[in-house]
């Protein structure tokens, strides 16, 4: 069995005590719930966009990011998800952690002070440098893609 590592991550409440930090919402949830804390209701008509605030500043680890991605609930539910998702929260970011939520439904969404928005995963990241070739390994596959398997 491989067991997950715990990561410790700092984590800046930014001015709202009263809104919860994100979370696991089961034991083996893959990503935290994270939460809005906008001073008032924002109502999204069908097609608007907005950023929805957090109160919340991270500090990850040298090697990491944060992945804000959409709640499968409120997609299936209401048509709400994540514009850029995932979005990516970079390791050298310290400003307020803001979803820029899209509402795809039929009818007005409403954003309340303290609804789950959407999900944080963090992961770890890998740093490339490139080997320029004139020619790559053949596969079965070759250049296939865009739907080619059917």
């Amino acid at each position: 069995m491989l067991l997950n590592k715990e990561v410790a991550i700092s984590i800046k409440r930014l001015r709202d005590e009263d809104i919860s930090l994100p979370s696991y919402m089961t034991e083996n949830a893959a990503g935290m719930d994270v939460f809005a804390a906008v001073g008032k209701e924002e109502t999204l008509l069908p097609g608007d966009r907005r950023l929805i605030p957090t109160g919340i500043a991270v500090e990850l680890p040298h090697g990491y990011e944060a992945q804000i991605r959409p709640r499968s609930g409120l997609a299936v539910k209401a048509g709400i998800t994540i514009l850029n998702s995932p979005g990516t929260i970079d390791e050298d970011y310290r400003g307020e952690v803001k979803i820029l939520i899209i509402n795809h439904g039929s009818a007005p969404f409403v954003v309340k002070r303290g609804d789950r928005i959407a999900q944080m995963v963090i992961h770890k990241v890998c740093r490339v440098t490139w080997d320029v070739t004139d020619s790559l390994n053949t596969t079965d596959r070759g250049d296939g893609g865009f739907g080619h398997t059917g």
